[in-house]
């Protein structure tokens, strides 16, 4: 029998992963308003700003698709912060750079999630925050070993 807190914590709309994610995201969102990014833009930028580089390994690292990846650059290089360029060594690649009001912003960006962070986990001590980090680490992993099991699974005929 599964325990009614495995439920909780994983299921529906309401579970206590989800919320946490949805007021983890909100209160970033937030604070992020009035420098006129949402949470994925200023970590796009971040990542592009430490030479992430390619739209294809700054979507791995924003967690997004190749389709949200392109709306996302879109909407950065409408609003002046970055422009896509040329792959010096492969022509037919690109990668991103920021502009230099893009870069202007890169510094106003870690503080940000560092208040966030902070209020999180306001009252954690480090043994429970390597704790955590470790459990969260170990979920990915599950899923993405479920996710594997799944594409292996259909190989097979049912």
């Amino acid at each position: 029998m599964i325990d009614n807190r495995a439920f909780e914590l994983v299921l529906g709309g309401g579970s206590l992963l989800a919320q946490v994610g949805r007021e983890l995201t909100t209160e970033t969102e937030r604070r992020l308003a009035p420098l006129g990014l949402t949470a994925q833009q200023a970590a796009l930028l971040l990542h592009a700003a430490r030479g992430a580089g390619t739209p294809s390994r700054l979507k791995d690292l924003v967690g997004t698709d190749t389709a949200g990846m392109t709306r996302l650059l879109d909407r950065l290089q409408a609003k002046g912060l970055l422009r896509r360029a040329r792959h010096p060594r492969d022509r037919r690649s690109v990668v991103v750079e920021l502009t230099e009001q893009g870069q202007a912003l890169v510094p106003r960006l870690p503080p940000v999630f560092g208040q966030v962070s902070r209020q999180v986990f306001d009252g954690f001590g480090p043994e429970e925050l390597e704790v955590m980090t470790d459990l969260l680490r170990r979920m990915l992993r599950n899923l993405a070993d479920g996710e594997e099991e799944l594409a292996d699974g259909e190989d097979e005929e049912v």
